[in-house]
């Protein structure tokens, strides 16, 4: 990943309010698309120009071809506010974040979400490193805007299910590890739409953290269809299970490893 700073030079009347709301659009675009990754986008104004600190997924990310139609719209609504388009700076490496993958086309795509990762929540079946949302070969023309929105719930009652001192740590388990709660049947229905769109395997990872009987854990069968899913060797050194038909992947609950 990159930082970069985008800096978007007055060249018409406007008012800090209209610059501010040009530029928040442009960058909730660019946010649906996967272009930059993050929450936080720290943007001020020094003499004549806005500046936005960003994190880029890699150095192509702003080309036009990575746009959406929606980002391309909101491109071109910056003139309107008094914008020009942005010049793209690239600061250097971003330390703490993945390393995007880099294969030119997946064969097969895990969506796999964490409370902790700010990149895609596709990743490269094969070498199992995020994937830009931009470059999976999606046709429909829309954008990631409901995907990137479930991320965004997912995360959030992770990071509560995770906290040592935990608030509504059963309510939060449970829509994480729970393959019937709402939060993982909404994942579930973005991979199985997206694995028909890409006419390929997207699997679907369900996070197991805790159970209740750690020696019956380990033979579980495919919370989906029943079938069992064990695997012989673990895959990536996280999925212990492995449903094809149903493509679900999940793991021995992290209670129970050694």
């Amino acid at each position: 990943m990159l930082v970069a700073e985008l800096e978007f030079k007055i060249i018409a009347d406007t008012s800090f309010d209209e610059a501010e709301k040009g530029i928040r659009h442009y960058l909730e675009k660019l946010i649906f698309q996967g272009q930059i990754l993050g929450r936080e986008f720290p943007t001020y104004q020094a003499q004549d120009s806005f500046f936005s600190r960003v994190v880029l997924p890699q150095s192509d990310a702003l080309d036009k071809k990575s746009h959406s139609k929606a980002g391309l719209n909101a491109l071109e609504q910056l003139q309107q506010v008094g914008l020009s388009y942005p010049k793209l700076t690239i600061l250097g490496d971003d330390l703490m974040s993945n390393h995007t993958d880099p294969c030119p086309s997946h064969a097969a795509l895990i969506l796999f979400c964490s409370f902790s990762a700010t990149n895609s929540v596709l990743y490269c079946a094969e070498h199992f490193a995020p994937v830009p949302l931009y470059k999976i070969g999606k046709t429909s023309g829309e954008d990631f805007e409901s995907l990137v929105r479930w991320q965004l719930q997912y995360q959030a009652l992770d990071e509560i299910q995770m906290q040592e001192s935990r608030v509504l740590f059963k309510s939060a388990e449970q829509s994480v590890q729970g393959f019937y709660s709402g939060l993982n049947q909404q994942g579930y229905k973005q991979a199985r739409a997206l694995s028909r769109e890409l006419n390929k395997p997207v699997y679907y990872y369900l996070y197991s953290g805790s159970s209740m009987d750690c020696a019956l854990d380990a033979e579980k069968k495919c919370p989906s269809c029943g079938s069992d899913w064990k695997l012989g060797q673990s895959w990536h050194g996280l999925f212990d299970f492995c449903c094809e038909p149903c493509q679900l992947v999940s793991n021995i609950a992290f209670d129970c490893q050694p």
